[in-house]
């Protein structure tokens, strides 16, 4: 079929030369079982127009696009994992598959793959995915995005027929391959490896690379200022990202510097979760024993990989002007969680910060002295006290009406809804929001183990396509 015209490659990766990634060859998998495809995200890039077996020949056996990359390539990267420094890192079972432009804005994006074989960074392992792995990426992609999180997109699963054998869930499994839609997959441990080979040369080019390619507004600045001024954005974006990632409960779970795009795009999901309720402590992985990366030390987490980043970049920009960014990452997360806080509950920020900051505190107090339903919290609340009546007549009313929430029910008073009409969604016409807590996961996966039923989990999907029309965000 005749691609739309909204498709524009521009595989500006293959500019870079050598030394940044490997030319790979996808795995030749048995089966190719189309289990998911992104037609919305796929519209912003002109490729809603494949028909399924075409898809499968794109996404399955990987025959390049037209006018894109002629072969994958898997990118090279160190980093810490776990605050531990691993120089045998990699794209080890994933490549960057193609390059395009997005419809409206002119941002590059990329099609970068999870589960599709074996690289030169393997590390003995298979290069495979879990079907189960997958399900739970588009899970979180989908419903990160809902909540207003700057999130990857899962643009295809197919199930490939393979048994694989895992410690972490029980085997033999099903096998998938996932294409992600991302902006862009340059990580800070892209840079660490660079500086890890003291390539002074390839950190120049790589600079200009995320420049030129992800952040066009600084490409008028050069030498030192541009690199001062890519790390500044970086700081900020990530901080963000952050900010959104708590006000959404969201559990990361694997804040390694290979996880942290320079964009500052949320991606690569392993063991995530959603807080049931707010609990600083909680963590998503259960092999992060010490909390490392737990819900409210995600802030540290990221802010210490940035200093990382920092470091790779010493030799090409002075060390006080890199200083100053890393220390704006603080102002920037304040600003962007009162920015996604008020957003999530329907609200206008106003013109007095510090108020606006008191009603998020006020929230947060309430929220831990009381252990209401976090997500139920945003639900029920959403647009502020136009939901008064709605929440304190509920089901949870005997909570919001206790001394622990009166702060934030007086605080709210001073904020306008953003949509008067919001409530009339469908969404928020239903007796419960979605969650998307740990239980709900497993019984979608065992809707699918079992009994090869999917239609809880586009079920799922739709309702959470509702919760992401309804909030707008």
């Amino acid at each position: 079929m005749p691609l739309s015209q909204l498709y524009r490659p521009d595989p500006r990766w293959l500019t870079l030369g050598e030394g940044f990634s490997d030319i790979v060859a996808p795995a030749d998998f048995p089966r190719h079982t189309l289990r998911w495809r992104n037609d919305r995200a796929a519209g912003t890039i002109g490729l809603q127009g494949l028909s399924d077996p075409e898809w499968l020949d794109h996404f399955a056996r990987f025959e390049p696009l037209p006018g894109n990359m002629p072969e994958p390539h898997a990118l090279r990267y160190n980093g810490h994992q776990f605050q531990s420094w691993n120089p045998d890192l990699g794209d080890g079972r994933g490549f960057l598959f193609a390059q395009l432009r997005e419809a409206g804005t002119d941002r590059l994006l990329d099609l970068g793959t999870k589960g599709s074989g074996q690289t030169p960074w393997s590390r003995r392992g298979d290069g495979r995915l879990t079907l189960k792995g997958a399900v739970r990426e588009l899970l979180a992609t989908e419903l990160l995005e809902a909540r207003g999180v700057n999130t990857s997109k899962t643009f295809s699963i197919v199930e490939t027929g393979e048994e694989l054998w895992r410690g972490d869930e029980p085997s033999p499994t099903r096998s998938a391959v996932l294409t992600r839609l991302s902006h862009g997959h340059v990580r800070i441990g892209t840079f660490q490896k660079l500086a890890y080979l003291d390539d002074q040369a390839g950190i120049a080019r790589m600079i200009d690379y995320v420049v030129e390619t992800h952040m066009p507004d600084l490409a008028s600045l050069t030498g030192p200022q541009r690199t001062v001024a890519m790390f500044g954005q970086t700081v900020r974006a990530v901080a963000d990202t952050c900010a959104r990632w708590m006000a959404a409960g969201f559990v990361h779970g694997v804040l390694n510097t290979d996880n942290i795009n320079v964009t500052g795009e949320s991606f690569d999901y392993g063991p995530w979760r959603f807080l049931p309720r707010y609990e600083p402590g909680f963590t998503a992985a259960y092999f992060d024993e010490t909390g490392l990366y737990a819900f409210g030390r995600q802030p540290h987490a990221v802010s210490w990989n940035l200093a990382r980043f920092a470091e790779c970049l010493l030799r090409h920009g002075p060390r006080d002007a890199l200083l100053a960014e890393l220390e704006g990452f603080s102002p920037a997360f304040n600003a962007a969680t009162r920015t996604s806080i008020f957003q999530r509950l329907g609200l206008k920020p106003g013109p007095d910060q510090e108020r606006d900051l008191d009603l998020v505190k006020a929230l947060f107090r309430a929220l831990q002295a009381t252990q209401a339903g976090f997500e139920r919290t945003f639900f029920d609340w959403w647009g502020g006290s136009a939901s008064k009546a709605r929440a304190l007549e509920g089901p949870f009313g005997a909570t919001y009406r206790s001394v622990e929430f009166a702060e934030f029910i007086t605080a709210l008073e001073a904020s306008e809804p953003a949509n008067a009409k919001g409530l009339d969604q469908p969404y928020f016409l239903r007796e419960t929001p979605t969650d998307m807590l740990i239980e709900e996961v497993e019984a979608l996966w065992e809707a699918i183990s079992e009994r090869d039923d999917w239609s809880p989990l586009r079920t799922t999907i739709d309702e959470i396509g509702l919760a992401r029309v309804a909030q707008g965000l």
